[in-house]
């Protein structure tokens, strides 16, 4: 019932089971119906998210309310507003759910509980924050220096069979070009 999280510990983490089932108790497993925000910009992040079934995006709206994705959050992915979350202060983004979803969540008082119960979870979360941090960077650069075709590329290459998931606005959105355009590049390309 819960192999996948248990697994991506596996990933940075060696643990008991004693540790396994501790870890497991400080985690709450919730079913989430599609469309439902589980952070609204101005709101706090109050937990950090990790993706059993379905998949989440976390997304900034600009003035003119046009709507800029940050990221996907499909399964055995974890997701978080990390400044909101750690600094308790509002968020500039919102995290939806795009299917309908299970995730489990930690709060940070919990988070704190578990560092203080299972020290080595303070390594993994380490490692996921680093690896965030990379996958941050490469994005950004990725936006700066890259065709939309390799954007796109890369996109695939990231989360395949996504696309089949979700809309093509949304994957438009995250390259940064429209669903049009989109739909232009992977016709004229064979896509």
């Amino acid at each position: 019932m819960h192999q996948l999280i248990l697994n991506n510990f596996a990933l940075h983490i060696a643990l008991a089971p004693e540790e396994q089932e501790q870890a497991l108790a400080c985690f709450q497993l919730q079913e989430i119906k599609k469309r439902i925000w589980l952070l609204r910009a101005g709101e706090t992040d109050r937990y950090i998210y990790f993706v059993k079934r379905g998949c989440l995006r976390m997304y900034y709206t600009d003035k003119s309310g046009g709507d800029h994705i940050i990221g996907f959050y499909p399964e055995n992915w974890w997701c978080c507003d990390i400044a909101s979350f750690f600094n308790s202060s509002p968020s500039v983004n919102a995290i939806q759910t795009l299917e309908d979803s299970e995730i489990y969540s930690i709060s940070l008082p919990r988070l704190e509980e578990l560092f203080l119960l299972i020290p080595k979870f303070e390594r993994f979360f380490r490692i996921l924050n680093q690896n965030g941090f990379d996958l941050y960077q490469h994005r950004m650069t990725s936006q700066l220096y890259k065709t939309a075709e390799e954007r796109y590329l890369e996109f695939r290459k990231r989360h395949p069979g996504l696309e089949q998931r979700i809309a093509q606005k949304h994957i438009a959105s995250y390259i940064g070009i429209t669903p049009a355009f989109l739909s232009m590049m992977r016709k004229e390309n064979g896509i």
